[in-house]
């Protein structure tokens, strides 16, 4: 398995730099046969090709077997005409990659929930309100005068059937729920045709049950009772509220895995942003990224047929849990006293 490395900005080349080398131990303990490549993007591209997303590294990734995106510091980027694209919105919609896969799962001393949580937000991550992904040409936001600015969104049936497929399918390994989450008495076209969308994949699941929930009611029930989730589907901007939302009520942004998956395509990707503060301090928790590059495994060990890969994913996640289980193992965004490096270390040595 050759996995393209793109290091990003901020803390991106640091939790980067970890996730290898806990790949590299996998690699060693369970034979996976891994290689490694790494290409600029963020503003190290940018400084050498004037763009942060070159022609080059979109060239690569479909030629490699998995990506690892460490976060950009992308609001902070010059103007799209100036080189200035977003590589995780360029990803995801370039490549198809239609599923945002977040797992949420609450860590005893961290979680602030009464209940356990330990579910799956499956987001659709090329649409919605996204205004830098969302058009064949052009920024659906506009100013008709200085006072009134307008966004368009876009929700597509295609783009609707392919997260809900994403979604039962992952419910029918797991309690076979899906929550379908939506704002229909509002949106009445554009979430009404999601909801009809996902009520039609749902009938080729017979086995999982479908629920539907108003998203603002969702965020509460989230936190009254987490435990009645299994798997939630819903569209681009309500998803990724609802799985910071959870994931910080499971410990922290920073504890949670995450990937965007295509039909042969995946990407890994932490699920916070690039810490441009801390960067270079040896302080970041890369937890996120390793993480998600175990889940990269886990959908690659699955597309193969590789159970060394499931194997490996499995591992790393339990090595993860085993140091975040001794508080005096942890980094110090979530009460530890341990380094990148430090933390990086004891992940392997568990592993």
């Amino acid at each position: 398995m050759h996995i393209l490395i793109l290091p990003g900005d901020g803390i991106g080349p640091e939790i980067s730099a970890a996730t290898r080398q806990v790949l590299e131990a996998a690699d060693k303990a369970f034979s996976l046969n891994l290689s490694f490549e790494e290409m600029a993007i963020g503003f190290a591209s940018l400084a050498e090709q004037g763009t942060t997303c070159p022609d080059g590294v979109l060239t690569r990734i479909p030629q490699v077997d998995g990506v690892i995106l460490g976060p950009v510091s992308h609001y902070d980027y010059p103007p799209r005409d100036q080189g200035g694209i977003n590589p995780s919105g360029e990803l995801r919609v370039r490549f198809n990659l239609g599923a945002n896969i977040r797992p949420c799962r609450s860590r005893p001393d961290l979680s602030i929930l009464r209940k356990p949580m330990d579910l799956i937000i499956v987001r659709e991550c090329t649409e919605g309100f996204y205004s830098d992904r969302n058009m064949h040409a052009g920024i659906p936001e506009f100013m008709p005068d200085p006072d009134t600015a307008l966004s368009v969104r876009k929700i597509s049936a295609q783009a609707c059937r392919r997260v809900a497929h994403a979604a039962f399918r992952l419910a029918q390994g797991r309690r076979r729920k899906v929550a379908a989450v939506h704002k229909a008495n509002v949106l009445k076209m554009s979430d009404g045709l999601f909801l009809r969308e996902v009520r039609a994949v749902a009938t080729h699941y017979p086995d999982v049950e479908l629920e539907e929930l108003i998203v603002d009611a969702t965020a509460a029930l989230l936190i009254r009772t987490p435990d009645r989730f299994d798997v939630i589907v819903t569209t681009n901007m309500f998803g990724d509220i609802l799985s910071d939302e959870a994931s910080e009520l499971c410990g922290s942004l920073g504890l949670g895995g995450s990937i965007n998956a295509g039909e042969d395509i995946c990407v890994a990707q932490a699920q916070h942003g690039s810490a441009p503060d801390i960067a270079g301090r040896n302080v970041a928790n890369p937890t996120s990224l390793i993480l998600s590059a175990a889940m990269l495994l886990d959908w690659r060990g699955h597309r193969d047929d590789n159970v060394a890969l499931i194997e490996a994913a499995a591992a790393i996640e339990r090595a993860v849990d085993k140091v975040l289980d001794d508080p005096a193992l942890r980094t110090a965004d979530v009460g530890g006293q341990q380094g990148t490096d430090a933390f990086t270390r004891s992940v392997i040595a568990a592993l």
